[in-house]
């Protein structure tokens, strides 16, 4: 049996050795695949089921974040925008990646 920090000890050894930039933990990569499963468009409950989250409180939230993202491109492509980014709050997370404050902006591509 692992010491309460222990498999949390090993997954920074395995960052280290795989060369990946300090500061990842294992929830950040269930946060990230939880992510990445709302932006495919799977259900809250199918996420649930797959990433082992005891309630759908959280889950909801990366839901409608992804349905969010995905009106909003949708949105200023109708009006010939193009692309659009969240704009990010690092002050919100100290430490820790950029959150995203939930609003949008467009992005200038260099092809235009």
């Amino acid at each position: 049996m692992q010491a309460e920090n222990g498999f949390y000890n090993t997954f920074i050894r395995w960052v280290e050795e795989a060369g990946i930039p300090a500061g990842r933990s294992p929830h950040g990569l269930r946060k990230a695949c939880d992510r990445r499963l709302a932006e495919a468009g799977t259900t809250a409950h199918q996420i649930a089921a797959i990433t082992g989250h005891a309630t759908l409180a959280e889950v909801e939230r990366y839901a409608r974040a992804a349905e969010q993202a995905q009106m909003a491109r949708a949105g200023m492509e109708r009006i010939g925008v193009g692309t659009v980014v969240p704009i990010s709050n690092p002050a919100s997370s100290p430490g820790k990646g950029a959150e995203n404050t939930g609003r949008w902006r467009a992005r200038r591509d260099s092809n235009s």
